[in-house]
C-alpha cells in the first residue's frame, strides 16, 4: 500500500494550463498516480496508509528559487523555515560570483571576509570542504529542502590569480578553465558571475566566453549579475547576450531588473532586446523577486579599482584620507561601477544588518538618516561604518520602479527568484516572503499573473532551465516535491518593518515524499540533497 494520497486537491500542476480536482497518491518519494475526479467516477478511489484531506487546497509542485543565499544557511539552520514555509523545495546557490567552492585556505578566507554581509562570517559552520564535489557532498548529509550549485566565477578567477585588476595570462586562464570543468563534472549545474563584485567584474568578456564554453560543454548554463543594473543597463543586457550566445552557452539573467531614476519606465526595452533574440534562437531565461527594492553590501558599492588586491587592501584605502576622498568623489559625483554607474543617493541606502552588535543603531535607518543623527556628511558616516564593520554591513537600496517588476514578472521565460540574503537583523522581507508575495499579491490581488500561469513560473520553468526532468510538474513518476496553499489566503507575512515573518496560507510542504512543513508548523525532517547537474 501507498504512503500517502492527497485527496480531493485543485491540483495546478505546473504546466500553465486548467487546474483539475484530483487525489495524488505518493510513494517512495515519488508521484505514483495522479487520479483525476471525472476519472475515480464510479471507481475505487486509491487509497493509501495515510490520507491528508485537501478540499479547498491548491497542490502545486514545489517551488524552485533560482537566486538563493543559502550557501551556509543550509548548514547552519537545519529548520531553515525561511524558504521551507514559503513551499521552496529547492534552492540554486553559489549566486553572484562569490562562493565557498572551489577554494584553497587562502581564498576560503578572503570569501568569508569579502561576502560576510551575505552569509554571515562562517565561524560557526565546519567548512570541511574545498572543491565543488565536497560542498554537494556535505549537503546530502541532510538539508531542509534541496539544492543546486553554481561556479562562482569571481571565486574561481580569485583562486587562480587573487584580485588583481587585469588579463589573465594563457596559464591562468587554463587553471580557470579546469576549475570550471572540474566543478561541473563533480555536480554544478552552471556558472555564476558577480560583474560589479570584485574580483569577478576585473573579467573582460573574452574570459567570460572561454568559460562559458567549458560550462556549455557539460550541458549547465551561465547566470551573470551583469555590469550593471542602472546607468547602462540595456547595454549590459545585450553584453551577456552576445557572449552567451557566442559562447554556444544558455544564459540565465540574475534579478533581472531595470533600477534607478535612469531606467524607469524602461523594461519594455528589455523585453524587447530579449524577444529578438530568443525568436533568433537564443536560449535565455530571467529571474526576478517581486520587490521594488535591492539588497546587497554597502562595500559592493564602490568602485572596483578600491577593491584590487581583496577586502585587507580595500580596508587599508578606506583607512587612508586621500584614498578615501577619491573613492566619495567617484561614489558621489563620478557614479562607481559598484554602484551602477548612478551617483550615489544616500537616502535610498538603507543599512539591513551589521557584523558588529555594536553598530545596531545604523539598523533601520539610511546613511543619510545616520548621518544627520550624527551631525556628518554621509560619506563620513558610511567610510566609518565599512572600517568600523570591518565590510560586513548588509544594505536596502531603494532604487527599484514597480511599473517596471510587473512588465518583467509577465514575461515568457520569466521565473521566481528570492535573492535572499538571511543576514542582518532587518533582512530584506524577500528572503522571507518572495513566493507566498507572487501568489497573494500579484495574481490574487492584483491579477498580474494567473495562479496557473504564476505556479508555471515558479515550477516547470526553473526546472527546464535546470534540466531537471523529474521536477517541477505533478505527473506520475515525478519526484513528490509539492506544496499545498490555500488560494484565497496565502501571502506574505514578511514585512520591511518585520522581515522575519512567515507567510500564511501554505500549510504543507513535501520534500522527496516527506512532510517538512505539516499543518503550518516545521517538522524536524532533513529531507534535501544536493542536486547535481551531472546526475539528472
Amino acid at each position: 500500500m501507498a504512503e500517502l494520497v492527497i485527496r480531493d486537491a485543485d491540483v495546478v500542476d505546473g504546466s500553465g494550463g486548467d487546474s483539475y480536482r484530483a487525489d495524488v497518491v505518493v510513494d517512495g518519494g515519488r508521484i505514483v498516480s495522479v487520479v483525476k475526479e471525472a476519472a475515480a467516477a464510479g471507481c475505487q478511489r486509491p487509497v493509501a496508509r495515510r490520507e491528508l484531506d485537501a478540499e479547498g487546497l491548491v497542490l502545486s509542485p514545489g517551488f524552485i528559487d533560482m537566486h538563493a543565499h543559502s550557501d551556509l544557511a543550509l548548514l547552519r539552520d537545519p529548520d531553515h523555515s525561511a524558504k521551507a514555509a514559503q513551499g521552496v523545495t529547492l534552492e540554486v546557490v553559489g549566486q553572484d560570483g562569490l562562493s565557498y567552492a572551489p577554494v584553497d585556505d587562502r581564498t576560503l578566507a578572503e570569501v568569508r571576509r569579502a561576502i560576510t554581509g551575505w552569509n554571515g562570517a562562517g565561524d560557526d559552520v565546519d567548512i570541511d570542504w574545498r572543491s565543488v564535489g565536497e560542498y554537494l557532498d556535505r549537503l546530502d548529509r541532510g538539508i531542509a529542502v534541496n539544492a543546486a550549485y553554481l561556479i562562482p566565477q569571481g571565486t574561481v578567477r580569485m583562486l587562480a590569480m587573487g584580485w588583481e585588476d587585469r588579463e589573465a595570462t594563457p596559464r591562468e586562464l587554463d587553471r580557470m578553465r579546469e576549475l570550471v570543468a572540474d566543478g561541473m563534472r563533480e555536480g554544478a549545474v552552471g556558472m555564476s558571475s558577480g560583474l560589479t563584485y570584485t574580483p569577478g567584474m576585473y573579467a573582460k568578456d573574452a574570459e567570460l566566453t572561454e568559460l562559458c564554453r567549458v560550462v556549455a560543454e557539460h550541458g549547465g548554463y551561465y547566470c551573470p549579475h551583469h555590469r550593471s543594473y542602472g546607468a547602462g543597463a540595456i547595454e549590459a543586457y545585450r553584453e551577456m547576450v552576445d557572449l552567451t550566445r557566442e559562447a554556444g552557452c544558455p544564459l540565465h539573467l540574475a534579478h533581472a531588473t531595470m533600477n534607478f531614476g535612469v531606467n524607469e519606465g524602461r523594461a519594455p526595452e528589455l523585453l524587447a532586446l530579449l524577444d529578438k533574440a530568443l525568436d533568433e534562437g537564443a536560449d535565455i531565461s530571467l529571474d526576478t523577486y517581486p520587490y521594488t527594492p535591492g539588497c546587497t553590501t554597502l562595500a559592493a558599492t564602490l568602485p572596483s579599482w578600491a577593491g584590487e588586491g581583496g577586502p585587507q587592501a580595500l580596508l587599508e584605502r578606506l583607512a587612508d584620507d586621500a584614498t578615501a576622498e577619491r573613492v566619495r568623489h567617484h561614489m558621489e559625483v563620478v557614479g562607481a561601477d559598484g554602484c551602477h554607474g548612478v551617483p550615489v543617493d544616500w537616502d535610498t541606502i538603507e543599512v539591513s544588518g551589521v557584523s558588529d552588535p555594536a553598530l545596531g543603531d545604523f539598523v533601520g535607518r539610511t546613511v543619510l538618516e545616520s548621518a544627520r543623527l550624527r551631525g556628518e556628511s554621509p560619506w563620513t558616516t558610511a567610510r566609518g561604518l565599512l572600517l568600523g564593520d570591518r565590510l560586513g554591513t548588509t544594505i536596502l537600496q531603494h532604487v527599484g520602479h514597480e511599473e517596471n517588476v510587473r512588465a518583467i514578472m509577465r514575461h515568457r521565460v520569466h521565473t521566481g527568484g528570492s535573492d535572499g540574503i538571511l543576514q542582518g537583523a532587518k533582512p530584506h522581507p524577500r528572503a522571507y516572503g518572495t513566493f507566498p508575495r507572487y501568489l497573494g499579491h500579484y495574481v490574487r490581488e492584483l491579477g498580474v499573473l494567473s495562479l496557473e500561469e504564476c505556479v508555471a513560473h515558479l515550477t516547470s520553468r526553473p526546472a527546464a532551465r535546470l534540466r531537471l526532468p523529474d521536477r517541477g510538474l505533478v505527473r506520475e513518476g515525478y519526484r513528490a516535491d509539492l506544496v499545498l496553499f490555500d488560494p484565497a489566503t496565502v501571502a506574505a507575512g514578511s514585512t520591511f518593518e518585520a522581515p522575519r515573518t512567515l507567510p500564511t496560507g501554505i500549510p504543507h510542504v513535501l520534500v522527496d515524499g516527506r512532510f517538512v512543513i505539516e499543518d503550518g508548523r516545521r517538522t524536524d525532517v532533513l529531507a534535501g540533497r544536493a542536486v547535481r547537474g551531472n546526475a539528472r
